[in-house]
C-alpha cells in the first residue's frame, strides 16, 4: 500500500508552498510524524511529518519548486509493497528528479497536465514578492536556477542592471541625484545572503504596506496606577506562575476591553470582495522578536475573555514556543488584531506594519519615569514623577477614520489609568 503525499493547506488564504528541503531522501524508512520536508509560504515555514510508517519511494517535487496546495509532492509506501515492487535499495547518491521529470511524474499522477500553463508555478512566493516590490516582469527574466527555474539571484541581477542604468542617466536639472549618491558607498563591506526568513519577511511586509492604507495615532499613557499594583504583587505573582509580571498584560487586558467598544477595529475590510467583516472573538496577534533572527505574529486565540492573569500566561507561554521553534501552522494564523512591544527594547514611539488582514495594530512602547501635572484631593494642582509612555496604533483608513482611532486609544489609556488593578489581578 502506497500513500501520496500532498501540499498541505498552511492558511486560510495560503494557495500554494515552496519547498526548501527534503528531510528524507528516495529509499529511506520513515516512521509516522518523522518530518519529511520542509515547505515555505508567504505566511509561515513548517516541518511536514509523515503521516504513515514506510518507505520514500518518490519524491514528486524537487526542492525550490513552488505548487499548488494538494498537489502530490510524495510517495510513501509501506515496507511489503516496497520489497514486492523491487525498490532499489537506499542508497546515498539517491537524489530527487530534475525538473521536467518531476513534471512529468505529477502529471501522470494527476491525469491531466497543470493548470495554468502561462503561468510559472516553479518561482517561489518571495521571489515573486521580490519581482513585484521593484517592478520586474518575471517573463522577462532568464532563469538560471535547475530547469530553468527563476530564482532571487535573477530577479536582483536585473534590479541591479536597472539600478546601473538610472546612474547612467544624465543630470535632470538640478534634482537631486540620491541614486548617483549611493554609488560613493565604500565597496568593501561585508555582503551576505538574504537568509530565508528575512526574505519572507521582506516580501511579507512590503505585501501588508500595499494592502492597506495606514496611518498611525499615539496617545500618552501614565501607568502609575498599574505599575504600583505590579509592584506591590511581584513576589506573590512569580511564587504563584513561575514568571515576572510585566506591563504588556495589563496593555492587552485593557485593550481588549477597549475592542469590544469599537468592534470596528477587530475587523477585517476586503474592498475587492465588497465585504467587511466583524469578528465576534478577539483572536489576539503578538509579534514575536526571534532573538534579532526575525519576526513572527503567533494567535492568541479568545483573549477578549481571559483575565489579565490569563493573558500574562498566554503571552509567556507563546512567546517561549515561538522561540523554541515549537508553534504551528495554527498558532501562526486567524488573529484578528495585533499588539507588537518594541517597548521592551527603549523605543520612543513606533508605527508598526499592519499584518494583513487585520485593521490595526497597537505598538506598546517604552515606559520611563517622568514629570507629570497631577489634581490632588483638594483641587489643586502638583507635579509628581510617574511612569508615562506612548501607545502606538497604526491602522487602515480604508475600515474605520480618524475619530474611530482616537478614541479607541483614548479609551485604553482612560481603563490603564483608572481601573482597579488589584481587583483584575484577583
Amino acid at each position: 500500500m502506497s500513500v501520496t503525499i500532498t501540499m498541505p493547506q498552511l492558511g486560510e488564504t495560503v494557495t500554494e508552498g515552496t519547498i526548501l528541503v527534503w528531510v528524507k531522501q528516495i529509499g529511506e524508512h520513515v516512521a509516522k510524524d518523522d518530518i519529511l520536508v520542509e515547505v515555505s509560504t508567504d505566511k509561515v515555514d513548517i516541518e511536514i511529518p509523515s503521516p504513515v510508517r514506510g518507505v520514500l519511494v518518490e519524491i514528486l517535487v524537487a526542492a525550490g519548486s513552488t505548487v499548488d496546495v494538494g498537489t502530490p509532492i510524495a510517495i510513501v509506501s509501506d515496507e511489503g509493497v516496497r520489497e514486492s515492487a523491487g525498490y532499489p535499495a537506499p542508497s546515498a547518491d539517491a537524489e530527487p528528479k530534475s525538473d521536467r521529470e518531476q513534471q512529468t511524474t505529477t502529471d501522470d499522477v494527476t491525469g491531466k497536465e497543470r493548470a495554468g500553463a502561462g503561468r510559472r508555478r516553479d518561482i517561489s512566493p518571495v521571489v515573486r514578492k521580490l519581482a513585484a516590490g521593484h517592478g520586474v516582469d518575471l517573463a522577462a527574466v532568464r532563469g538560471t536556477g535547475k530547469g530553468g527555474r527563476i530564482t532571487r539571484k535573477d530577479v536582483e541581477s536585473l534590479i541591479a542592471k536597472k539600478n546601473t542604468r538610472r546612474k547612467a542617466q544624465p543630470d535632470r536639472g538640478g534634482e537631486p541625484d540620491i541614486v548617483a549618491l549611493s554609488a560613493a558607498l565604500p565597496a568593501d563591506g561585508d555582503v551576505r545572503e538574504i537568509g530565508h526568513l528575512r526574505g519572507v519577511i521582506a516580501g511579507n511586509m512590503h505585501s501588508a504596506r500595499q494592502a492597506a492604507a495606514h496611518v498611525w495615532t499615539s496617545v500618552e499613557v501614565d501607568y502609575e496606577s498599574a505599575e504600583l499594583t505590579r509592584a506591590a504583587n511581584r513576589e506573590a505573582f512569580r511564587a504563584a506562575e513561575g514568571f515576572a509580571l510585566t506591563l504588556l498584560p495589563f496593555i492587552a487586558r485593557a485593550t481588549m476591553e477597549a475592542l469590544s467598544a469599537f468592534p470596528v477595529v477587530n475587523s477585517q475590510f476586503d474592498l475587492a470582495a465588497g465585504t467587511h467583516t466583524f469578528f465576534k472573538h478577539v483572536n489576539l496577534g503578538l509579534a514575536i522578536d526571534l532573538d534579532q533572527r526575525g519576526l513572527l505574529v503567533a494567535n492568541v486565540p479568545g483573549a477578549e475573555s481571559m483575565t489579565l492573569r490569563a493573558i500574562a500566561r498566554s503571552v509567556r507561554e507563546t512567546a517561549a514556543a515561538a522561540r523554541q521553534n515549537k508553534l504551528g501552522p495554527d498558532d501562526l494564523r486567524g488573529f484578528t488584531f495585533s499588539i507588537t512591544n518594541p517597548g521592551s527594547f527603549g523605543s520612543f514611539m513606533t508605527a508598526p506594519i499592519i499584518p494583513p488582514p487585520n485593521a490595526a495594530i497597537l505598538s506598546t512602547d517604552a515606559v520611563t519615569k517622568r514629570p507629570v501635572a497631577v489634581e490632588l484631593a483638594d483641587g489643586s494642582d502638583a507635579v509628581a514623577i510617574h511612569r508615562v509612555g506612548h501607545l502606538g496604533l497604526s491602522w487602515d483608513h480604508s475600515a474605520f477614520d480618524g475619530s474611530t482611532a482616537a478614541l479607541f486609544l483614548k479609551r485604553i489609556k482612560e481603563n490603564i489609568e483608572t481601573w482597579d488593578w488589584e481587583h483584575e489581578l484577583r
